[in-house]
């Protein structure tokens, strides 16, 4: 049993051993991955493939990238890029292996995306020649190097973390059959021979298309671009400076659990009790029910000794606290750490239904709002080391401009205090500017986003120019053909379905989006079904479940009958600018390229008093809301749903959460329609082909009242139509 009040302690216990470790695994790892046809990206082969890229666009070429992750790693998948000699880096696809698997954060090798990629490439009459390199989203000797240098730092106890079990993150047994990756990729598209795979370093995937692609890629003074992860290949921490374009590395931490990411991931999981990868938004959502107060928050000031944050914006684990140095999944509190938090819930109670934190609890158990402050005190540490971590970035570079990317970019909730916080106080307080931080982050900062940055971090090192700014995020697979939604239509004997209308023409977009519309003032619950699935964790109205924003039920209805769900879970926004403008406090920080930053659901915004009122069920319990700006020039059909919306109820503001039910987001017909039926609360799918004719699906009536609405309120839409006609003539 380890002692309570122990020494503190920021340094492995044997730093020399590791080092020792890492410089003697590096070389032998680097020979083992060639072998396989696995190179990294500083190899001769690389350099190689560069040469080749160039001299293919001075021919005045076209050519591609695609990036793979190979397995072992969560969230999988293969994307495609198209390099111009004019446009730059374009994104055609990146598919999520989940999407096509139905497993949720997939680490097996993606077969089915690259089938998808494979139908995409033969569409356009793209033979894989066109490919000039396939990028991976890892080097793999440095995983490999730093890694035994992570089991040396504590030996030797840390030799638990070689036995421990396969974590939602980590599959050791996934990896090691990835690495046929080169002679699958050979039969899976017909190539004479292996098909050489460049590893690119973990981080450098994360920063490079969150660079390119923000608003300040153009930008001659410098920006910063932080990533912040549980952990990359190597580290948990980068920091790049981007100027014009170009963006070069500035340092990294030196041990990956040194990691702002894994303390979040561990403390929600084992506090939370779901698995990681689906605690951290759970747990972020729980904060907004505890003590948020670093001052009165009971748990907050013992809890933040987890971390010395260092000058230069350094930040270091507590090793006398945190044990998941030595032991990540089993045991991973010291002593003092449980003394301060309790126990961790074990893996084998996660998801147990009396382990969870259920914030319905409150009024029930007395130790929820125990565990609510708790979830309050993480959030709050956590902010603590991202703000300094910004801090010391910003007194080194003297920029006003920060690209935030990795996992831990997806916490909301910090993103927003992080423009709180570096507003124009700070700036004259700090470097006597007057100024304010100006903050994008990506739709895909986790890793559903790192295929798609290796080979942006390949095509940017191989000296490609930019490409364009990222407006959406419908990437994911491709459209559905009318055929492939009928002839599911056609096998369900269970399904009622009918053409409404083409969205391919003005006229049949109106009408859809206004009996879209109409339904939803009648406090219906429908999904849309449109076009390529949004890529990254948030459903941006290609695979949404929409429904009345001004009911107050309306979120515990949805949580209940239709996703099944934690209460604890809020419901998201979709607006339109002028609609977001007037009820939500958008930051001037987040203005760039038209609010560009509130497109994809990664920032949260406190919500104005009016919207609290005429909103409330998209208005989180401490008055915050996740909004999404819909624009007409990237979602036609959500924008003039939404405008319907301001005829139908008065606000153009729908509530949006993702179309799954204990999944992931529907990404086939098949999938839509399998949704339809586990979410016994909606009324009806609006299934949109890609040719444009929309169907309006929903389930026969057997004796729930959902069941029949949609039919009943499609034949009342059709009349009041026919009488405004009627009117009008």
């Amino acid at each position: 049993m380890r002692k309570s009040g122990a020494a503190q302690r920021f340094t492995p216990l044997r730093p020399r051993l590791a080092s020792a470790g890492f410089r003697a695994a590096l070389p032998l790892a680097e020979r083992f991955f060639r072998h396989r046809n696995i190179h990294r990206s500083t190899s001769a082969f690389a350099a190689e493939r560069a040469r080749e890229l160039a001299a293919r666009l001075a021919r005045g070429e076209t050519v591609f990238l695609a990036g793979v992750s190979i397995g072992g790693f969560h969230n999988t998948g293969a994307a495609l890029i198209e390099v111009t000699p004019s446009g730059g880096p374009r994104i055609i696809c990146n598919n999520e292996e989940e999407r096509y698997s139905g497993e949720k954060h997939s680490n097996k090798y993606p077969g089915r995306s690259l089938d998808a990629l494979g139908e995409i490439l033969a569409s356009r009459g793209v033979g894989p020649d066109r490919i000039v390199a396939w990028l991976a989203t890892y080097d793999y000797p440095l995983f490999v190097a730093a890694g035994l240098r992570s089991v040396l730092e504590e030996f030797p106890a840390s030799l638990n973390l070689i036995f421990q079990d396969h974590a939602p993150s980590y599959d050791g047994d996934q990896l090691v059959a990835g690495m046929r990756v080169a002679d699958e990729l050979a039969s899976r598209f017909g190539l004479d021979g292996p098909a050489p795979v460049i590893g690119v370093p973990h981080h450098d995937t994360h920063a490079y298309f969150s660079y390119l692609v923000s608003p300040f890629a153009a930008e001659q003074s410098p920006v910063m671009v932080a990533v912040v992860d549980g952990s990359g290949d190597c580290a948990s921490i980068s920091h790049y400076v981007g100027e014009s374009g170009t963006l070069r590395p500035m340092r990294s931490n030196a041990s990956i659990f040194d990691s702002l990411g894994m303390f979040y991931a561990v403390i929600s999981s084992t506090q939370g009790g779901w698995t990681t990868l689906s605690s951290e938004g759970r747990y972020m959502g729980a904060t907004a029910y505890g003590d948020m107060n670093r001052a009165t928050n009971p748990y907050y000031e013992r809890l933040r000794k987890i971390f010395d944050l260092r000058p230069d914006g350094d930040v270091r684990l507590n090793r006398s606290l945190a044990n998941w140095p030595r032991s990540l999944l089993r045991d991973p509190y010291a002593a003092e750490l449980a003394d301060i938090l309790g126990p961790p819930i074990p893996p084998e109670q996660m998801w147990n239904p009396d382990a969870v934190l259920r914030v319905e609890d409150i009024h029930h158990r007395p130790n929820t709002q125990e565990r609510l402050d708790k979830a309050a005190a993480t959030q709050l540490v956590f902010e603590d080391g991202l703000f300094h971590l910004v801090d010391g970035f910003i007194r080194t570079t003297g920029s006003d401009r920060l690209v935030l990317t990795g996992g831990a970019a997806l916490n909301a909730v910090a993103n927003m205090r992080l423009l709180e916080h570096f507003d124009e106080a700070y700036f004259r307080r700090a470097l006597g500017r007057s100024t304010r931080l100006h903050l994008w982050v990506p739709p895909t900062p986790g890793d559903s986003g790192a295929t798609i940055g290796a080979a942006y971090a390949f095509a940017a090192t191989a000296g490609v120019g930019l490409g364009p700014r990222l407006e959406h995020a419908f990437y994911c697979g491709s459209a559905a053909p009318r055929s492939k939604i009928e002839a599911v239509l056609a096998g369900a004997d269970d399904l009622e379905w009918v053409e409404i209308g083409d969205a391919a023409h003005p006229a049949g977009r109106e009408a859809i989006a206004d009996l879209m519309a109409f339904i939803i003032a009648r406090n219906g619950v429908i999904a849309i079904f449109q076009g390529p699935a949004e890529t990254g964790p948030r459903a941006l109205g290609h695979r949404s479940i929409l429904a009345n924003p001004c009911n107050p039920r309306t979120r515990e209805m949805l949580n209940e009958r239709v996703k099944y769900r934690e209460a604890i879970r809020p419901l998201a926004p979709m607006a339109t600018l002028a609609a977001a403008i007037d009820l939500f406090e958008l930051s001037d920080g987040a203005a760039d390229d038209g609010y560009n930053a509130y497109n994809y659901m990664v920032l949260t915004v406190r919500a104005k008093a009016r919207a609290l009122e005429r909103v409330p069920a998209v208005i989180h319990a401490d008055g915050t809301a996740r909004v999404q700006i819909v624009r007409e020039h990237t979602d036609p059909v959500i924008h003039s749903f939404l405008k319907a919306l301001g005829r139908r109820i008065g606000v153009e503001v729908a509530v949006n959460t993702s179309f799954n039910v204990g999944g992931p987001i529907a990404q086939t017909p098949v999938q839509a329609v399998k949704t339809l039926r586990r979410a016994k609360g909606m009324d009806g799918v609006f299934m949109l082909s890609a040719e444009g004719p929309a169907m309006l699906v929903w389930l026969k009536k057997s004796g729930s009242e959902a069941q029949g609405r949609a039919g009943r309120w499609l034949a009342e839409w059709k009349a009041e139509s026919c009488a405004a006609e009627a009117g009008g003539e």
